[in-house]
């Protein structure tokens, strides 16, 4: 699982954290806000952009990321488990994609903490059809979509935390934007596709 956080840290989160903190720093925040910035990117963030929720005129530098396209931790946490209880109609993809192409995501991962012979299922690429269907069985009889769930919650739990930390402010709008991010936070978590 620890092989598995941090290939998608390094996949899609470490570049949006790194661009939240950069633009903290480049519209000279402390390196604490800063900081808070890097967090919120890393453990929250979605594929969209976040201006929908967010005044036009507030900026990054007042709150956190309004404009940048962001995908990270709980996103795809929550992305993994959709992979295995959404329809191809919601996703707008196949489901259970990433298992067909053999793509072990954070569900398999602790259904195999949970059934180690699992591993050996998947050690053979799960190319074989029925050794995709044998490692949706143990999936099935495991905690792993709900144990992936509940990292996803971690994660989004650390990004409200995040924001929630940010210097205190007067601005009205300010306060707003801060209540939508950790709002998305809940959305991201919640969310059907």
């Amino acid at each position: 699982m620890e092989y598995y956080m941090q290939k998608t840290y390094y996949k899609t989160a470490s570049l949006i954290s790194n661009s939240c903190k950069a633009i903290a720093l480049l519209a000279g925040q402390t390196a604490e806000v800063s900081m808070l910035a890097y967090e919120y990117g890393k453990n929250l963030c979605v594929k969209r952009k976040l201006q929908t929720c967010i005044p036009s005129h507030v900026t990054f530098a007042d709150v956190s990321s309004s404009w940048c396209v962001l995908k990270g931790l709980a996103f795809q946490l929550i992305d993994d488990v959709l992979d295995f209880t959404g329809t191809s109609a919601l996703l707008g993809k196949g489901s259970l994609s990433d298992i067909h192409h053999g793509i072990v995501t954070a569900p398999i991962l602790f259904a195999m903490e949970e059934f180690p012979q699992l591993r050996e299922v998947v050690e053979r690429g799960l190319s074989n059809p029925a050794d995709v269907d044998l490692a949706l069985e143990y999936l099935g009889r495991s905690r792993g979509i709900q144990r992936a769930r509940e990292l996803a919650t971690e994660h989004a739990n650390i990004a409200s935390e995040a924001i929630n930390s940010f210097p205190e402010s007067d601005n009205e709008d300010v306060r707003k934007s801060r209540r939508a991010l950790v709002d998305l936070t809940h959305r991201v978590l919640t969310r059907t596709k």
